[in-house]
């Protein structure tokens, strides 16, 4: 592990805290200054949000989590999205199945209700 990633270890638990601190003056603030203007606690609330996630940022979870971002946005570019056209099909062929199932299903129940019916019969 080289120097700077060891006092950026070093420095995370002292950053999380920052973050959990910052988080809960939000939340204490926002219940303290309730009689305000819903403007002004709204941004208040983003200005601590901005704040906490710039510090967790530095973290190495929080580097990792960027990372992962970055990298779930790169493979979802490659993935290839269904036309207009095929989205309306298999939606369509979806329907058709349900119900198809749904009318097997009720025919089924019928039938067998009506045997049952004539067993016990009632």
């Amino acid at each position: 592990m080289t120097e700077k990633a060891a006092a950026e270890t070093k420095l995370d638990p002292i950053l999380w805290i920052a973050v959990f601190a910052i988080v809960a003056a939000g939340v204490y603030g926002n219940t303290y200054f309730s009689n305000e203007s819903l403007l002004y606690r709204v941004l208040a609330l983003l200005v601590l949000a901005a704040i906490a996630g710039w510090l967790a940022s530095r973290t190495a979870k929080g580097k990792a989590f960027i990372q992962l971002g970055l990298e779930a946005r790169t493979e979802i570019r490659k993935v290839v999205w269904p036309t207009r056209q095929e989205t309306q099909s298999t939606t369509l062929i979806v329907v058709l199945v349900v119900l198809a199932v749904a009318l097997i299903l009720w025919a089924v129940d019928s039938i067998l209700s009506w045997l049952i019916s004539l067993v016990i019969g009632a």
